[in-house]
């Protein structure tokens, strides 16, 4: 039977073949010692740099610990060591009742797949991939701003909802190469292709992007 030809699934795969030669090994930077840590540190990390959010984790981590200690602290003494990473009256709230509900529900424990993770309190299905990935190298696709922006300028989907191009996403690549799709994607788009003005004319992957608005080199 012959093969249907898939452009699409072509460049995506010539797209991450060449991030992995640019990023042969990644991870998150987030600085975590066990699955519980960086799950909090990634609900932390909205709307702020990993640099500030691990400027302030090990100070949160020494004083509570664990989840049973966090589920247990006043709002007030964590948000004043959270405070510098921003919403810090959002995250603290997010941070203590998912500690508490993973106490309530799973002993603590953080489940290691996305069914159970995201029914955790305040852990949609970016933070719950994350984990996967980085904690349990399961495989998961966690779609944040740069994994969307990349997704849509090289053309790999059409759609602005996160879980769709996450979807789009699984449809394109191998399940074995899923778990290492997302950092590739979040660095390059830091390195390369970011929001305003991206290095088009520096960019590794310009032959392969369609997208119309690329950046003329300077001068």
């Amino acid at each position: 039977m012959p093969t249907t030809e898939n452009p699409t699934r072509d460049r995506a795969r010539l797209v991450l073949r060449r991030l992995k030669r640019r990023y042969p090994e990644i991870g998150t930077a987030l600085d975590y010692r066990n699955p519980w840590e960086l799950l909090a540190s990634t609900i932390i990390s909205a709307q702020t740099t990993d640099e500030n959010v691990n400027s302030v984790t090990p100070t949160l981590f020494e004083r509570w610990p664990t989840a049973a200690a966090l589920a247990g602290a006043r709002a007030e003494d964590v948000e004043k060591v959270i405070f510098s990473t921003g919403f810090y009256r959002q995250k603290t709230n997010s941070i203590i009742t998912m500690s508490a509900d993973l106490m309530e529900r799973f002993g603590g424990v953080v489940p290691d797949n996305l069914d159970d993770l995201v029914t955790l309190q305040g852990v949609g299905r970016k933070t719950a991939s994350v984990v996967l990935a980085e904690a349990f190298g399961k495989p998961a696709i966690a779609v944040d701003t740069h994994v969307k922006r990349l997704a849509n300028r090289l053309g790999l989907t059409d759609h602005a909802d996160p879980t769709k191009i996450e979807f789009d996403l699984r449809e394109l690549y191998d399940r074995r190469q899923w778990a290492g799709i997302s950092m590739r994607f979040i660095q390059f788009g830091r390195d390369v292709c970011n929001a305003r003005k991206p290095l088009c004319y520096e960019c590794p992957l310009n032959e392969l992007c369609p997208y119309p608005d690329k950046t003329p080199p300077p001068g």
